[in-house]
Formats: C-alpha cells, structure tokens, sequence
C-alpha cells in the first residue's frame, strides 16, 4: 500500500478537515500526538445521538472521530463525524464545512449532508456512509487502467463543476478525498479546506497534490488549485504516485525545520524539477490523455486550464474525437477494412459453430455411451452374481455329502501315497464311467450333475456355456475336471489367483484356498492354452472347515458382453447403434477381458509378445501378452475411482473423448481398424471384492460426420456473403460519408454530453 504523503500539519489527518473564511488551524507535533491518544482511548463515541445505533469507529483525525452508525428508522448506514477534540479548535470551523455541504447536496457527484448537530457535546455532523471507501484504498492495488482513471476523473471533475458553479473550490483534491459507493462511482468530500471563491484566506492542500502557489500561507484562492489537484489526481491513477513523489523529495520536506521552511522546499521542488512524464509511457495512454495531464500539471498556473469545467470539456472533446476514430478509419481502408473484418469474423463464427457442434455431438454420443454402459453393467453384475451365487449354492450342497464320501477321502489321500501317473490314470477311469455306471463314486457324479444343470441353465438364458467345471482339494490339487483333461488333473494349483483369492500369480507361492466367493484375475489355461477368468467358492464340510475349492471358468473373448449391444434400446439410429461396439476390462491389472475382435479371434491361440507395440503385460510362465488399457486412460481412472470409492454399475460413468483401443495396438492387418481415436464411456461392475470396467466406444470420426457436413455448408455460404458484400461497397460509402458530415452537429454533442452527465454539473 502506498505510503500517504507528507502533509501539512492542518492536512495530517483528512477525516478532521475544515475550513472558513480564517485562517487555517494548527497543531504543534505534540497537539497532534496528544489528540492521537486521545482518540484511541476510547473504543465508544463521543457521545450517544438519538435514532442512530453506533457500530464501528472508522477512523480519526486532529479535530475528532469519524463513526459507522445505522439509522434506526431506515436501517440506512451513515457517518457520523464528531469534533471532540477541543484545544485549538474554532467552532466555526464546523458551521463552515456543514454550510458548504449543505449548498452541495444536490449534486449526485458530492458526499450527501443529512444530519447537524450543533448543541451537542461533542458538535457533530451526519453524511452518507459510502462503504467501498476511498479512492486512496483503491489505488493500494496499483494503478487503474487509463479508461477507468478517466472514468475517476470525469466522475470527479462533475462534482468539481457543480461545487465552482456554487462559488465553493475544494483547495484540496486528493484519493483520500474521493469515496467510492456501492457501484464504485467517486463522490468528493471532506470541504474542511474549501474556500469561497472570493475569499483571501489562503487553504493548504496536501503535499504532491496541490498547486506551488497554493502552498503559500499568503495565496489567494483560486480555482485553478483545483486543476492542479485533478491533474496530480488522474496522474495517481495512472501511474501509481502523484507527480514529484520521490523518496529524495520526501527527505528534502522532512529536513525542513518549520511549515514555512516545508512549503518553500515545496515550491522549489514543484519549479525546479522537469514535468512528469510518467504517464506518457503507461499502456493506453493516447496522446490527448496525455496533454491534458500534462496542463493540468503546469507549474505556472497561467497555462493550466482556468477551472474544472475547461477540464471536462477537455475530456468530452477526446471522448468525441476516439469515437469517431473508427468512422474515419473505416472511410480510410474502406472496402478492404470491411471484407476483413467480415472475413474474419465469419472465420472465427464458423469456426467457433464447428467447435461447439463438435462439442454437442461428442456430448451426446458419451451420453448415449454412457446410457448403454450403464445397463451392460448393470445386467453383467447381475449375471455375475447370479453365476457366483449359483456355485455357492452347488458347493453349499455337496460339501457335506463329498466331506463324508470315502472315496473322495481316499482320493485326497491317494496324492500323497502315488505318484502323479498313477493317480491321473486311475482318475481318468473313474471321472470318464458314465453317470448310470454304479461304479463311478458318488462325489463325481454329484459335481457331474451340477456342472449338467448349471449348462442347461446356461442354454435356456441364451447363455454360452462355461469353459470348465473344476474341484481342487484343500491343498490345491485338482481331483476333478469337466471337461477331463490329462494335464490338469494331480496338478498343484495352489498358487492360482482362484485358489487363493490374492488377485496375483507366483508359481512358487502355496497359500490357503480362499473364504468366500472370488472372481480371478485372467490367466492361462493350461489346458487349452487361452487366457480365461475363474469364478471360485470354498466347499465346505459340515464343522464349516474347508476342504476344496470348486470353480468355472471362461474364456476370453467368450463372455457375452461384447454380443448384446444392438439389441439395446439405448437411443440414437440403427446405424449409430450398429457403429458402437462393447468391451470389458479387469481394473486389477487394466487387462481387457472380453472385446469384439478377441470374439471374433476366440479359436486363436495368445498373442505373442512381439506382436504387441503398445503397452503389455507379459504372464512369467507364458511368452505371451495381455492386451491393457492405455497407461494415461489408467491413470485417470485411478484417480476417478479414487474420488468414487465403492462405486458399482449405475452409480458413475466415466467418459473419455480421445480414447485408444488397445487392440489398435495389435500388428496385424485385422486389428488395423480398431486403430485411430475413439469416444469412450465407462461404468463399473462390482461383485464383492472385484471390479470391472464395461467400455461402449465409437468411433470419434463417425460422431463428428454431421459436423463435418455443415461446415462444408457453412464454407459455401461464407463465400456467397463475400459476393453480396462486394456489391454493398457504394451504399457504405455514401453512409460513412453521411456520418462524416454530421459529426459536428448538435445531435451529436448532445449525445455526448448526456452520456457524460448534462454540463458535467452531475
């Protein structure tokens, strides 16, 4: 915040200004400190005034205390200013700045008066409570912008007008003396050093803000004090500083012994330094600006303009004269001006139009996108579920039957009494008998039953049927397969995601079989060398003590995920919904489960490693890849899912709309037309500790193709507008023309001055 000037010392404080026809009131420095004191000892006003409740002290000054106070009646906020202090004071100090207010109500641009009190103790008056302030305050941010200081300053020079054509000159312009009301409009105050304009008595202004000449002890009052004082005010304003305000100037005043002594350091400093030019280098600052600063500013007051009123007109003619720029510009350039600036504004429509209709279609296809991921997930956690629930029930039901079967304990037994040939060989006696033979053991037939149903189920829901029924013991080896295969059967798995639930695979791990239903991470199969998901639940016996793990698994690319968009009525046209496609991703690993084209491709065997150019995982027990999401889509849905803990099918969507396929990434020629950018939506399916991701994606060229139809329209107009603004050059010759001749016409002047304010009187 800039630091106040140094003042006179009747100007120390501006909250107590006053002024008359005597001579300026002093204070000796120990007065002003002592009358400081004072003023602060006191955290209640002077005195209590009927219809007004007091609410904060807003400042102090040599002669009293300035006051927030709420008009009881109106619930109106108001100042009230107190003259308590007495030593010194001439009371007629008081009547003369109430008298000068009340001349000056009228005007909008003056601090309002509403309240005397002159047989109180302490005197006081009431004004307007302009809450925004002082312009001082508001040029502790730095300096304005050159529009809004002449703002400021007509704003100003209006009250000036009416104040001059009242006799009253304000003799001390200054930021602190312009308050700011709730639309930030100046409005001038503090009259304490006003003069009438045929008075003699000489009015000290403030330091940098008033005329050499006014700080004399022996000037006369002279309205062109008040030039200066504007002038040194609007060069605040736009330059941060009044005019001479330099640290070396500061020290020269303060080395002064007496106020005589400062007001001649004044002087000479005012008469011996080189005019300010400032302002003359601040950005849009034009030249008449600047010369109208630069009078106001003169150090001999006979080349300043002679009053606020020359001023303003000042003012107004430079507003005329930049609104009529334009018009002699367009005169000048002409046509070429004309077509450019249609040309350009019919560029940056268009291309504005293109944005925002690229911006709408790719809005609506997420929408759509994200409707439909919506129901996919939804219907897939329900699918999962009722799968899930449908092996715990199977492994709820024979648990305790398969627990107390001596044949199944001997064949838990027979792993650790044989070796793996002899067991496979006998399993695959027992497992291969039909389900009539009476010689096939009843665990087997129970889990052959179940695994039967659970297919028949499967084909009345329009379901594909599962890839494999399995049963591990306890330890992890797998007693039985459906179908039977060689390699699997005697096998350890123990260190399967699906056996022990740890959503991880580390051959060398032997961990505890899980506890509750358990939906894998992809991996391998042995048995028919494709990636595939297991769902998993512990079996249980009847003291509820776990002796295997019964599965099913899938292939991917297998589940129907992938199968049932276009069946859904998800909005759009056919071809908008025949042009989505469906995918399904693991968001343990960000390993797509099921897409159309591993639907397509679901006899292949896995994709080499070496075929993948994009971001991979590659299983430590296979020289094979795993197709992921793109490493920044992943981490975005990190975050997403950070901010969305628990969040399951319908309860968020995420949208993407520069979206890479990771089968794009595949180096074969099927794969290429999954390549390019894609609008992506995404809803989560949880079932119970695991988490996919349903994708519906489409293809970002063909969303935008309506876009690109109209712009092709929009180029075929905008040249037809060329054509027809070529042949419109005579007519707008004639109106600018036109426009020229009248731009000094009364019509004109009027316009101008009404907007500025009638006179510039306010």
């Amino acid at each position: 915040m800039p630091t106040e000037p140094i003042r006179s010392p009747r100007l120390n404080e501006p909250a107590a200004s006053s002024g008359g026809l005597e001579d300026t009131q002093r204070q000796n420095d120990e007065q002003r400190d002592r009358t400081r004191e004072l003023s602060l000892l006191k955290d209640e006003p002077p005195a209590a005034i009927h219809g007004y409740a007091f609410l904060r002290r807003l400042g102090d000054g040599a002669f009293g205390s300035v006051w927030l106070a709420r008009e009881e009646n109106t619930g109106k906020h108001v100042a009230v200013k107190f003259y308590s202090h007495r030593r010194g004071l001439d009371w007629s100090l008081l009547s003369r700045e109430v008298e000068k207010l009340a001349v000056l109500y009228t005007s909008r641009r003056i601090v309002g008066l509403i309240d005397v009190g002159w047989d109180t103790h302490p005197p006081y008056y009431v004004m307007e409570y302009l809450e925004n302030g002082s312009l001082a305050s508001y040029l502790a941010n730095g300096p304005l912008p050159p529009n809004e200081a002449v703002r400021m300053a007509r704003a100003a020079l209006q009250g000036l007008v009416h104040a001059h054509g009242c006799g009253i000159l304000h003799c001390d312009l200054k930021p602190a003396n312009v308050l700011l009301d709730s639309d930030f409009e100046p409005r001038l105050c503090d009259f304490g050093q006003s003069r009438l304009s045929h008075e003699q008595n000489p009015a000290l202004g403030t330091l940098f803000y008033m005329a050499a000449e006014q700080a004399d002890l022996n000037a006369v009052p002279d309205a062109r004090w008040d030039v200066y004082g504007l002038g040194a005010l609007l060069y605040h304003m736009l330059c941060g500083a009044p005019p001479h305000r330099t640290p070396e100037n500061e020290q020269q005043i303060r080395a002064a012994q007496s106020l005589e002594e400062r007001l001649a350091v004044y002087r000479r400093i005012l008469r011996g330094s080189p005019p300010p030019q400032k302002h003359r280098h601040v950005a849009g600052v034009d030249r008449r600006l600047a010369d109208i600063v630069d009078r106001c500013l003169q150090v001999d007051p006979s080349k300043r303009y002679p009053n606020a009123q020359a001023v303003l007109d000042r003012l107004i003619a430079r507003d005329r004269t930049r609104e009529r720029r334009p018009l002699i510009a367009l005169g000048i350039i002409g046509p070429a001006l004309l077509i450019a600036a249609m040309a350009f504004i019919f560029v940056n429509a268009m291309t504005s139009n293109v944005e925002k209709g690229q911006e709408l279609q790719i809005k609506a296809a997420l929408e759509r996108n994200a409707q439909a991921a919506r129901i996919q997930a939804g219907w897939l956690e329900y699918e999962l579920y009722a799968k899930l629930s449908e092996l715990e029930d199977v492994a709820s039901g024979i648990g305790a039957r398969i627990a107390n079967d001596t044949d199944f304990k001997a064949t838990v037994s027979a792993l650790d009494d044989t070796d793996r040939e002899e067991f496979v060989e006998n399993m695959t006696v027992r497992i291969g008998r039909a389900n009539d033979d009476p010689r096939k053991h009843d665990w087997i037939q129970l889990l052959d039953q179940a695994a039967t149903k659970s297919d028949e189920r499967n084909a009345e829901r329009h379901r594909g049927p599962d890839t494999s029924w399995f049963l591990n013991d306890h330890r992890g080896y797998q007693l039985w397969r459906r179908p039977f295969n060689l390699s699997t059967i005697g096998e350890n798995y123990g260190w399967r995601d699906y056996f022990n639930g740890q959503n991880r695979e580390d051959e060398r791990a032997r961990l505890p079989p899980i506890e509750q239903g358990h939906i894998s991470i992809a991996f391998p199969s042995q048995a028919t060398g494709r990636y595939m998901v297991a769902m998993s639940v512990p079996v249980r016996n009847a003291h509820d003590q776990i002796i295997g793990v019964l599965a099913r698994t899938t292939h991917l690319g297998e589940m129907p995920v992938a199968r049932i968009l276009p069946e859904m009525e998800v909005g759009g046209s056919a071809k908008e919904q025949a042009g989505r496609t469906i995918a399904l991703a693991d968001t343990r690993e960000w390993q797509l489960l099921d897409h159309p084209w591993l639907t397509e491709h679901a006899g292949d065997k896995l994709i080499p490693a070496e075929q993948i150019t994009g971001t991979t995982r590659q299983a430590p027990y296979e020289p094979f890849a795993l197709l992921e999401l793109p490493e920044e889509i992943v981490q975005e849905l990190d975050v997403m899912l950070a901010d969305h803990p628990g969040a399951g099918s319908g309860g968020v969507d995420f949208s993407f709309e520069e979206y890479l396929d990771p089968v794009g990434n595949i180096e074969r020629a099927d794969a290429a037309a999954w390549r390019g950018e894609w609008l992506a939506a995404m809803s989560p399916v949880r079932v119970r500790e695991t988490l996919w991701m349903v994708i519906v994606q489409e293809r970002r060229a063909d969303s935008l193709q309506p876009v690109e139809v109209m712009t092709k329209d929009a180029r075929m107009w905008g040249m037809l507008f060329l054509v027809v603004t070529m042949s419109l050059v005579g007519p707008l010759w004639f109106f600018v023309s036109r426009a020229l001749q009248d731009r000094g016409s009364p019509y004109w002047t009027s316009r101008v001055v009404r907007r500025n304010g009638s006179n510039g009187t306010g």
